[in-house]
């Protein structure tokens, strides 16, 4: 049986499914390329860059050979889940192995966001010494929302906690009275807190859930860190609030357009990125590798 890892994969994933039988070939290719190799594969493992469209499904339905995608993470807005679903290919993601890589990337955001490090440290690599200029905000004792409370909400909730903050949360599943955070409606949260993270998948019609008017209710002088999905904040939107300085700062991993994003976000003083890395560490990618070996495993056996 064949794999089609076009994304990379973990060597120790590789090893393992390579363990169980199966050919493993690691190796990118562009759509029309692609979509004349899955004809001829079982499995299509995929990270963000791959993207699993109507058109290469279509082209695997042509021999009927590729039974399971799985995207080695979390979010899979870049595969047409139904659309595979809906033509017998069953659709997997890893969900427990990046968790907290994910909440520790989060959390390194928040501390760039409430002190200006980012542009700090630019700044002065440019031979500037602006102290005056960053007057931040300290975590410890600040209100954290967190929108959406799976496990790498979760992981964030408990590492903050620690660090003093006060930690509520908005999810759509409602209320966890197993969990020490307080439990808030969307609206009361947003409104409520310093320091907002994002923490839901895309959103299934693509629109964002943080726009004008959402970042109209929210406090004054409001941080926001998104590390989920990035059509959840509306960019437009997000710059204008920045730039009257009704949000003090925000902090992006993700982007309505990548690997693109708006140079305008890029270059924004009060604004924090980084490039899509939230599972990029060397202890998610070797999680990743040993739940994709279980995957595969558990589906064709």
């Amino acid at each position: 049986m064949r794999i089609l890892a076009t994304d990379g994969i973990a060597a120790n994933g590789k090893a393992g499914l390579e363990d169980l039988g199966y050919e493993v070939i690691t190796e990118f290719y562009e759509p029309e390329v692609l979509a004349e190799k899955v004809k001829e594969a079982d499995c299509l493992i995929v990270r963000s860059a791959t993207k699993v469209r109507q058109p290469i499904i279509d082209a695997a339905l042509e021999t009927g050979r590729l039974k399971l995608i799985i995207r080695a993470g979390v979010g899979i807005d870049n595969i047409d889940k139904d659309y595979a679903e809906a033509h017998g290919i069953a659709v997997r993601n890893t969900p427990r192995a990046s968790s907290n890589a994910m909440s520790e990337l989060a959390l390194a955001h928040l501390f760039a966001v409430s002190r200006f490090i980012g542009t700090a440290n630019v700044e002065m690599r440019q031979g500037k010494w602006n102290k005056k200029a960053y007057t931040g905000k300290e975590l410890c004792g600040s209100q954290l929302g967190l929108v959406g409370f799976g496990r790498t909400a979760r992981f964030l909730a408990e590492k903050c906690a620690a660090l003093g903050m006060n930690v509520a949360y908005y999810d759509i599943v409602g209320e966890d009275p197993n969990v020490p955070y307080q439990y808030l409606p969307f609206d009361e949260l947003i409104a409520t807190a310093d320091f907002i993270s994002m923490h839901i998948p895309a959103t299934a019609d693509g629109k964002p859930v943080i726009g004008a008017a959402e970042l109209a209710a929210m406090k004054p002088g409001v941080r926001i860190v998104n590390c989920a999905r990035g059509n959840l904040v509306e960019e437009k939107a997000l710059l204008e609030a920045l730039n009257s300085g009704h949000v003090a700062a925000c902090a992006l991993d993700v982007f309505q357009n990548e690997p693109t994003p708006d140079p305008e976000l890029l270059a924004h003083p009060h604004i924090s990125v980084t490039p899509h890395i939230g599972a990029q560490t060397v202890e998610a990618q070797t999680r990743i590798g040993l739940e994709l070996v279980d995957v595969v495993r558990d589906f064709f056996n």
